[in-house]
């Protein structure tokens, strides 16, 4: 497969979150995607353990306030941009990028302090995409095609 030339900012889409075309920073220094949530919390509905959480910030201008629930989740380990370590919780939702629709690992963590609430790392990019860090939303080109 050839390689998509996408930018260091890309408009992306997560469709399972409700989320379409927002600005995702590329981070080829982090190994794991992260993904701005808030009230982050495990439930039991209808008898199942669930991770339940909000998605990106009130005033953001994609935030859509709805709670998300999902099933199918794990924690992992990871270091955060301090180099310390920490326990996340980690969901597989598709992503929508430069044309391509695929399952993508996301870390749920507070991002507010943060300029991104998106932030895609390697493993999603690595077979996939070079990254030209001159550029912002190079994607559109490939969105376009389709």
């Amino acid at each position: 497969m050839e390689k998509k030339i996408i930018g260091r900012k890309e408009k992306i889409s997560l469709p399972k979150l409700g989320l379409k075309l927002v600005w995702a920073k590329i981070d080829t220094g982090a190994f794991t995607s992260s993904l701005h949530a808030e009230n982050i919390r495990e439930e039991i509905k209808d008898g199942k353990k669930m991770l339940c959480f909000e998605v990106l910030m009130p005033g953001h201008r994609n935030y859509t306030g709805k709670a998300l629930s999902f099933e199918k989740y794990r924690e992992k380990k990871v270091k955060n941009s301090f180099g310390q370590t920490e326990t996340r919780f980690l969901i597989v939702t598709k992503i929508r990028i430069a044309g391509e629709s695929f399952s993508a690992e996301f870390t749920l963590s507070d991002r507010s302090s943060m300029k991104n609430s998106i932030l895609l790392g390697r493993k999603i990019l690595q077979g996939k995409f070079l990254v030209d860090v001159n550029g912002a939303n190079l994607s559109k080109a490939y969105r376009k095609k389709k």
